[in-house]
């Protein structure tokens, strides 16, 4: 019925932004099942304000029951759409920058390599020159087709 976890086994430490999301899914989900038995419940005192005698203050509590429920469940609602959008955000990559030579990683390059399509800094640029076979380009410049170059 119930899992147990056993104390030598720890999952990893959850960053305080990831627990906000986790708790933000599960608070959540309290709330829109506590709206919606507000509103179920506003609806009973409703319709037993509604009988023969016309009972009027239950059937306001009925109407405030109702009301506050939607509000309860209009609130787990917009909880659970900021709680996706904090994971999402959260779980998106961090955009590629351009930089680091090919073969070091370490330096910015100076140089990129047309037929090995690889940038070179100035100190791997002496590693990889080959007169004959190589065409170098700025790095700073954007790559273009090689039927350009022919």
């Amino acid at each position: 019925m119930f899992k147990v976890r056993s104390l030598s086994v720890r999952r990893e430490e959850l960053s305080i932004s990831h627990e906000g999301v986790v708790m933000g899914k599960k608070l959540s989900g309290v709330l829109i099942v506590l709206g919606c038995l507000l509103m179920v419940g506003g609806l009973g005192l409703l319709a037993s304000g509604m009988t023969q005698k016309h009972d009027e203050s239950i059937g306001g509590s009925g109407i405030m029951a109702f009301a506050f429920g939607a509000l309860t469940c209009a609130s787990g609602v917009y909880m659970k759409a900021r709680a996706e959008q904090a994971a999402l955000a959260a779980v998106k990559p961090a955009p590629k920058t351009r930089g680091g030579c090919g073969l070091c990683g370490t330096e910015s390059p100076a140089v990129m390599c047309r037929t090995h399509q690889l940038h070179l800094c100035p100190n791997c640029l002496h590693k990889h020159y080959d007169a004959r076979s190589c065409i170098y380009v700025p790095s700073s410049r954007r790559g273009q087709a090689k039927a350009a170059w022919a």
